[in-house]
């Protein structure tokens, strides 16, 4: 069955996550550049990364392109960019879900403690 590129969005998302939590849950520290390749690849095997035709502008804070460079150690405004758009559009909204799961486990069950 072929999957709708949001399905593919979050599986992408899932397989991020879940290596990122196998590295922290090892003790391993993910880093800043860790956190952008992964999205980067997520994004890319979601097919978000395909044919560059579009082009976008507009007027940013100076101060806060550079705080994203150096905190990112992304060099150029369009990989910035690129990365920061990936990383909307992965975003796999895990707080909404939780709040409008909230109070919907059966309080009789079982947890084991």
């Amino acid at each position: 069955m072929k999957k709708t590129p949001a399905e593919k969005i979050i599986r992408a998302t899932s397989r991020v996550a879940s290596k990122a939590g196998r590295k922290a849950h090892a003790g391993e520290f993910v880093t800043v550049k860790g956190r952008v390749n992964a999205v980067m690849q997520a994004a890319e095997h979601s097919g978000l990364l395909g044919e560059k035709s579009k082009r976008i502008g507009g007027r940013i804070s100076s101060a806060l392109v550079e705080q994203a460079k150096k905190h990112t150690g992304i060099e150029t405004d369009t990989d910035l960019i690129e990365f920061a758009l990936a990383s909307v559009a992965l975003e796999d909204k895990f707080a909404e879900t939780f709040r409008k799961t909230r109070a919907t486990v059966d309080p009789t069950l079982k947890l084991g403690f």
